[in-house]
């Protein structure tokens, strides 16, 4: 892939350094000669400035104040815009998360046009489409019909993206990533996007919660194949297109659990009642594969192969 104004050697900020893709995102980066800028919320900084814990920089997005002084002090190539306040927290606390998601993301924006960075990537949500019908296949072009605040945040930041990209010439593009799964994901909502990973190697009987029930079809991707999107768009030359659908697959969820089962009996998944509302689950990825390439390994054996490690 041809490297373009945030290639090789130039500095690449990553906001949600700390999270589940962008820790992969990092070491990708990394591994590709970039020079990695990550930065994440601290739970309390000081004054207007940043501080950092190791080659992490702490900050809120929110507060322009910290992110000038970051922009200031370095000469910045590209942006991975990462980080966001998840749906569940967004339901429980709307107001922090309409700060950090749309006005985070305006004061970026305002850095990047401020400071001169040509190349803003920005990990954004199926969910932006809502609900379709079961059959429905889901390409870029369909309407965007958010049913939450947190997929109505990303669409809003889409596009005050494209605005700036018009008014100012900000190379902005979106990658809109599905229900993230591997291993290290941390999360206390949606314990079993690593579990299914993490305890195949289980020696003794555990149980893994997926909520949905087995005849539904829900949209899956590796987080290094999220990464690897991500990274493709931060480094190529000229991207094609302004959004990207990320390279998904759907999987039955009774067929996910009869794989998991199969490849470990100590493990049982326990299914519930929900379904996959507020998401597609049928999706069109082939806009992003056949301009980058990527080609990607099912999940199922992925499984298989983290089994046999």
């Amino acid at each position: 892939m041809t490297q373009g104004n945030a290639g090789n050697g130039r500095t690449i900020l990553i906001t949600g350094a700390r999270g589940f893709i962008g820790r992969a995102v990092q070491k990708l980066l990394r591994q590709s000669g970039c020079n990695v800028l990550p930065v994440d919320q601290a739970a309390s900084v000081p004054g207007s400035g940043h501080f950092s814990v190791g080659r992490e920089i702490l900050l809120d997005i929110t507060q322009l104040e910290q992110l000038k002084s970051l922009f200031s002090a370095r000469e910045i190539a590209g942006i991975v815009h990462l980080a966001a306040i998840l749906p569940t927290a967004a339901r429980q606390d709307p107001l922090r998360a309409t700060e950090v998601n749309v006005t985070g993301s305006l004061n970026l924006l305002e850095m990047a046009r401020e400071f001169g960075v040509r190349r803003f990537v920005f990990g954004s949500s199926l969910s932006i489409y809502g609900t379709c019908p079961a059959e429905q296949v889901v390409s870029e072009t369909n309407r965007a019909a958010p049913e939450d605040l947190y997929g109505a945040a990303k669409l809003y930041v889409e596009q005050l993206g494209q605005i700036y990209a018009d008014c100012h010439g900000i190379e902005f593009v979106t990658l809109r990533i599905g229900r993230v799964v591997g291993p290290g994901a941390k999360s206390t909502s949606s314990a079993w996007r690593s579990e299914i990973f993490e305890f195949l190697q289980s020696d003794h009987p555990a149980k893994i919660t997926v909520p949905y029930v087995a005849s539904e079809r829900i949209l899956l991707v590796h987080v290094n194949d999220a990464a690897k999107a991500l990274v493709g768009l931060v480094q190529a030359s000229h991207p094609g297109q302004t959004v990207y659908n990320a390279p998904c697959e759907s999987v039955i969820v009774e067929e996910l659990r009869q794989l998991v089962e199969g490849l470990n009996p100590n493990l049982t998944i326990e299914l519930g009642d929900r379904y996959a509302t507020g998401n597609p689950r049928l999706l069109d990825c082939t806009r992003f594969q056949n301009e980058f390439g990527l080609q990607t390994e099912p999940i199922l054996d992925q499984l298989k192969n983290a089994a046999e490690k």
